[in-house]
């Protein structure tokens, strides 16, 4: 007759083996946000107000997706939640080629965004460059053939626009030709969605030129099921949004505000708010709402009730390491 210890092992196993224990991780594996790398040189970068990734990030969130960029660097305004990516400042595409295995192996982006090739616009061989992106997006696809990668034309240059226009004349069939064979590649067309005006230099975009790469970005990823996952589900039981800032920073913390606002036609009544805080740090101080957890934060007695069109706002510390930041904010409403 079986042991009891030999019995108790066997039920702990099926459970562990059942249909619900596989669906519970099913549904946990897909409440992860889509992994997407910006990819490229100095245009990716964008410098000190974080190039298109501002607005692109904004966009995304604001259309209910669920998305963690990712790469080896980090910068940005203080204010912008997810500052990671791979552009790298002055690289050609030989380099960038040099080093994406690694990356791709470290960070198993979902999608990827690749703008590059215009320091090889004024380097000493901008006839080959077309030739060096195709090997690069084959090194792309054949280390992560899973990965949706979205490839550039490149945005002017005031003194190389011939270079130019000819470089993005090159790879276009170069590109689609990859995607007729199955691979997972689509052509992006940046370079009419930039003027030389918004070209401060002859060639990195200003405020306004990213915004304009961030839309054409945008509407790229919307165009493929799946680069940017789902938009998430309405929250049960509340129409109330939640938009969070960083205010300022320091070494070792920085200060948030979160703003709950109720675009209903009614009234509502008690909020609760749930963020990340992807930076490594935790809250610990917190006005005008009650935290718990990491991080869930509910109202108290005075702003629970946002009348149609109204808003609220709280505020909070936060210490830790790491660069400032504040994950998507869900709110939800009984």
């Amino acid at each position: 007759m079986p042991s009891p210890l030999k019995a108790l092992c066997a039920a702990l196993i099926a459970v562990l083996l059942s249909p619900v224990a596989a669906t519970a991780s099913t549904v946990d594996a897909a409440a992860d946000p889509v992994r997407v790398m910006p990819l490229g040189d100095s245009i990716t970068q964008g410098g000190s107000i974080g190039g298109y990734r501002l607005d692109l990030g904004t966009k995304l969130r604001a259309a209910g997706r669920s998305i963690d960029f990712v790469g080896s660097l980090s910068d940005g305004p203080a204010s912008m939640p997810d500052r990671n990516h791979e552009g790298h400042p002055g690289w050609t595409i030989a380099q960038v080629d040099a080093n994406v295995v690694n990356w791709l192996r470290t960070y198993n982006p979902r999608t990827i965004l690749l703008h590059i090739g215009t320091n090889d616009m004024y380097g000493s061989d901008p006839a080959g460059a077309p030739r060096r992106l195709s090997a690069l997006v084959d090194k792309i696809t054949a280390q992560s053939p899973s990965a949706e990668v979205f490839v550039s034309t490149i945005i002017p240059i005031r003194f190389a626009d011939s270079t130019v226009r000819n470089y993005n004349a090159a790879i276009v069939p170069l590109l689609r030709a990859k995607a007729a064979a199955g691979k997972r590649v689509h052509v992006v067309d940046m370079y009419p969605a930039v003027p030389i005006s918004d070209l401060p230099d002859g060639i990195h975009p200003n405020a306004a030129g990213y915004g304009k790469m961030a839309a054409v970005w945008f509407n790229a990823l919307s165009a493929v099921p799946g680069s940017i996952g789902d938009p998430a589900p309405p929250q049960p039981g509340g129409p109330c949004t939640a938009t969070p800032v960083v205010t300022r920073s320091w070494d070792g913390g920085f200060q948030g505000e979160v703003t709950v606002a109720n675009p209903a036609a009614s009234a509502i009544s008690g909020w609760t708010v749930r963020f990340t805080l992807p930076g490594g740090h935790a809250v610990t101080q917190i006005w005008n709402g009650v935290a718990s957890g990491s991080v869930t934060v509910t109202n108290v007695s005075y702003n629970g009730t946002i009348g149609s069109g109204g808003s609220t706002t709280f505020g909070f510390i936060a210490s830790g390491s790491g660069a400032p930041a504040i994950g998507t904010a869900a709110c939800s409403s009984p």
